[in-house]
């Protein structure tokens, strides 16, 4: 056989070998929980902790199980993990974070945003790690994140913790104290990507322990990114007794800023929206679910 042709047809044929790893380009939904046991931790298909897996939640949505118990610190190398799966290489992310999902995310972003990630395959073992892609492990700077989407955001903490309501054995709940989870990282340091807030309103049973409006865990302070040092009052427009929590990423009234990076989409005026999802993604998180399901195409 003519060995230049051989040459010719090995090389299209290699050529055809790589076509997959070029063509596998695909945008993923990751979805972080928050406190509380759900999900087992490195299986992207276990949604227990939010609902029905057959919902909608966005293009290729993976469960992003982390134990909900342990602190930020420990628990966000799982994140890591999820990050580096899915959101390397030629392929983007879209997050949507819950409660503590919150602050286990802006604490991954602040302190690994700008590492060198490695770019992986985006098919995980049994522990949630994917293996990396091609010869020579490449790797990148940050992650390809497109918008983190927050329902109940505790990313400012919360008073619950404050005061003990929780278990005070708890990692988290230590963590989750205001001036504690404040000071825990930038969070201002986002790499550029933005986090839309949905502050719940339909608070009851520890309202009286939360400052302005809240959904019974977080105040609006904290689902709203507010930033400071500790939490404050805010409201919803109207309220005479606090300030009002703005829309988008406006300065609050009293003018008090939220982090950089950081809007309001969702103010519940209408104080419709608790906290809790009952195991069915419901409360504060149904309408982040809707928007997720609308626009992580």
């Amino acid at each position: 056989m003519n060995t230049t042709l051989l040459r010719v047809g090995l090389f299209f044929l290699l050529m055809l070998g790589a076509l997959p790893l070029c063509a596998s380009a695909a945008n993923y939904t990751l979805w972080v929980n928050g406190r509380g046991a759900g999900g087992v931790p490195g299986n992207y298909q276990d949604f227990s902790y939010w609902g029905p897996a057959a919902v909608n939640a966005g293009v290729n949505k993976q469960a992003v199980n982390w134990d909900g118990a342990g602190s930020i610190a420990e628990q966000s190398g799982i994140v890591r993990n999820a990050l580096d799966c899915f959101c390397t290489g030629s392929n983007w992310c879209y997050i949507a974070a819950y409660s503590a999902g919150d602050p286990i995310v802006g604490y991954n972003l602040a302190h690994y945003g700008s590492s060198q990630r490695p770019v992986t395959t985006a098919v995980a073992n049994a522990a949630g790690v994917c293996a990396p892609a091609g010869g020579g492990a490449p790797t990148q700077s940050g992650w390809n994140i497109k918008w983190i989407r927050v329902a109940a955001g505790a990313g400012g903490g919360t008073e619950l913790a404050d005061v003990g309501a929780w278990a005070l054995g708890e990692a988290l709940a230590r963590d989750l104290r205001t001036a504690t989870v404040r000071a825990m990282y930038n969070h201002n340091s986002t790499g550029g990507v933005m986090f839309y807030m949905y502050a719940g309103a339909r608070g009851t049973l520890y309202s009286f322990l939360l400052p302005g409006q809240d959904d019974e865990v977080v105040a609006y302070h904290s689902s709203g990114g507010v930033s400071g040092s500790s939490g404050g009052a805010y409201c919803n427009p109207g309220d005479w007794f606090c300030r009002d929590l703005t829309l988008g990423e406006q300065v609050n009234e009293g003018g008090v800023p939220k982090w950089s990076y950081h809007a309001v989409v969702l103010r519940d005026d209408g104080e419709r929206y608790t906290h809790y999802l009952q195991k069915n993604w419901q409360g504060i998180a149904a309408p982040m679910r809707a928007d997720v399901e609308a626009s992580a195409l």
